[in-house]
């Protein structure tokens, strides 16, 4: 009797406490007048990264980065389907990442509601050498978890211990089956006018293709 082959993918999932919040902002304005568009931009902009760079020497945040300015222009229509004059609009956008989530909830406070400012999203996240380390102790346990789906399948037929003959990340072994390839993922903030600060456990999915021989 021939070796059975036996192709499986074993998942593994565990859920993290987060340590970081990255939050995406955009300094916006519009006016007919571009002097004064630009004007309002920068001064809303300074504001928020004088108050950043404040909250980055606190340790509060970790990092920040924002857009070059740029203005640009087009013509709206009114109702009844005419064009309006020309309307001047910039927008420079924002981000930074958090580790004091008290401090988050002031800044946000601060800022949802303030002119030429937008609170786009937040979203959660551990830091990436905490990820690595998780996605490595997964790794091991979708391991175990397609030994154990392929000795089920040799055992179903009448077949003896499994062995290994390749693994691989989801969809790189020779023959993929059709199956959807799953990621590890943070759970992102929904965009909108507010923003619910909740922190919410990071979920890490980790998947294995792998390909075994049973006598």
């Amino acid at each position: 009797m021939s070796p059975l082959e036996i192709v499986v993918r074993g998942n593994a999932s565990g859920r993290y406490a987060p340590e970081l919040a990255v939050v995406g902002l955009a300094v916006r304005a519009e006016d007919n007048d571009k002097a004064t568009v630009r004007s309002a931009a920068a001064a809303a902009h300074a504001s928020l990264t004088e108050a950043l760079a404040s909250l980055e020497a606190d340790g509060a945040v970790t990092t920040w980065s924002s857009d070059a300015v740029r203005v640009y222009s087009h013509r709206p229509y009114d109702p009844s389907g005419k064009r309006r004059e020309l309307l001047y609009t910039t927008r420079i956008g924002v981000e930074a990442t958090f580790v004091d989530f008290e401090k988050l909830s002031e800044f946000v406070d601060r800022w949802i509601g303030a002119d030429d400012v937008e609170v786009s999203r937040v979203s959660w996240a551990v830091t990436e050498e905490n990820r690595r380390a998780f996605e490595r102790d997964l790794r091991r346990l979708a391991v175990d978890d397609a030994v154990d789906k392929a000795q089920a399948y040799a055992d179903a037929v009448g077949r003896g211990p499994v062995v290994a003959t390749q693994l691989a990340d989801p969809n790189m072994l020779a023959e993929p089956r059709p199956m959807p390839m799953m990621r590890a993922a943070a759970p992102m903030g929904d965009t909108g006018p507010s923003i619910e600060l909740r922190p919410e456990d990071i979920e890490i999915v980790v998947a294995v293709d792998a390909r075994f021989a049973a006598d």
